[in-house]
Parts: structure tokens; sequence; C-alpha cells
């Protein structure tokens, strides 16, 4: 019965020496794929793959009832905000009011995120300074609250062009995190935090009867 799974036919000699360095062989090519994968790495390593160019970010405590929104103002002009979630290349992603609707419906009932988060992309190069500024909406505790904002470069590969947090202390309360510049080429060539409202954009363009449509910021066709 044993001779039936005999893997070496008995009419030829059984050769350990032969089987022995068989077994070896095989361990080599085994360590040299292995070797080959680890130096070897995929060429898109570190690339993203999006169609945005630059991401900005801005957070605030998780749980946080306040209302923050995030306003970013492009070279020519347009502004993307709670009000106008498309201006130029850019995309507000998310509007997050606070305690307000930070969850979705699951079998009829609210299931809570405690993120607080509000995102806009950027999806074209566009040369010139670009602000991005924290306003305060709705100050339901009364208290300062920290936020954190950060502008990522996406392609061809991230780099972080800023980090740093902002603190706004009452309703109606702005800051700017930061103004950046881009040249012809998408690369940043200026950081600053020089303060800049475009809040006073709007009302300005409401006193003096501009052909910008005060609350979206969009040029009005007359």
């Amino acid at each position: 019965m044993i001779d039936e799974f005999d893997l070496y036919p008995r009419d030829e000699p059984f050769d350990p020496f032969s089987v022995m360095l068989f077994k070896a062989l095989q361990m080599i090519a085994f360590l040299f794929f292995i070797a080959l994968m680890a130096v070897s790495p995929d060429e898109k390593d570190g690339k993203v793959d999006t169609k945005a160019e630059f991401i900005i970010t801005m957070d605030w405590p998780d749980n946080h009832p306040d209302d923050l929104d995030l306003y970013v103002q492009d070279p020519l002009g347009n502004i993307a905000w709670y009000r106008h979630r498309e201006a130029g290349f850019m995309v507000l992603e998310r509007d997050d009011r606070g305690g307000a609707n930070d969850f979705i419906i699951v079998n009829g009932k609210k299931i809570a995120s405690p993120i607080r988060e509000e995102i806009v992309t950027v999806r074209g190069i566009l040369a010139g300074e670009y602000t991005v500024n924290v306003s305060h909406f709705a100050a339901i505790t009364g208290l300062p609250v920290q936020a954190t904002v950060k502008v990522q470069k996406l392609n061809p590969h991230t780099m972080v062009v800023f980090d740093d947090k902002v603190t706004v202390d009452h309703t109606g309360d702005e800051k700017t995190a930061v103004r950046f510049t881009l040249d012809a080429k998408g690369d940043v060539v200026d950081v600053n935090r020089r303060q800049k409202s475009l809040m006073e954009t709007f009302r300005a363009a409401n006193r003096n009867g501009s052909d910008l449509d005060p609350k979206t910021m969009v040029r009005i066709i007359r």
C-alpha cells in the first residue's frame, strides 16, 4: 500500500543529495522573489490618484456643538462657502453645522457622528493668492473654539503646505488661517498669515452696489 504513494519509482535509485539540492534551489528562488519585491516598490507609491490639486480641511473638537465655517477665496475673487459650494475650481465638499447635522438615519434612528470637519478641494490650477478663513457662525457654548486648518498639495506627490491652529471666540468672529500663492505651474511660492476679512468683502459688495451677489459672490449678469 505504501508503494502506491511513493514519490520515487522503485526502478530508479533514490539520491538524497539531488533532492536536497533541488529543495535548496527552490528556497533560493523564493527568497530572491521576496527580495525583489522589497527593493522594487510600486512606481505609484506616494502618488495620490485624484482629480483635486489641493485639499483644504478645517476641523474642531469632536462632538462640539458650535458651528464653524470654512471660507476659501481664489485669485479671481471667487469664494467657496456654505451658500456657494462650487466657486471657480473650488468645491466645498461638506458644510458641517456642528451638532445640527452630524448624524445619519439608520432604520429610523439617528446615528450621531462626533467628527467636526469641513473640506474644500481645489480642482484646477489658477496662479495667484488663495485666502483661507475660519468663521464662528454660531457660538453655542459661548467659549473660544480652536480649529485646525491644513492645506495639502496633492499632485504629483502629497505635500503639506500649511498645518496650524486658529481660535475664534464669539459668533461672527472671523480669522485668516493662511494665505498661499501659486505660480502658473501650481507650485506654492508664498505662505503667510496676514489677516483679510472675506465677510467684509460681502458687506462691501452690498454697500457699493457691486455686480457681485453679496450672498454668493457670483457675478450678476445684467
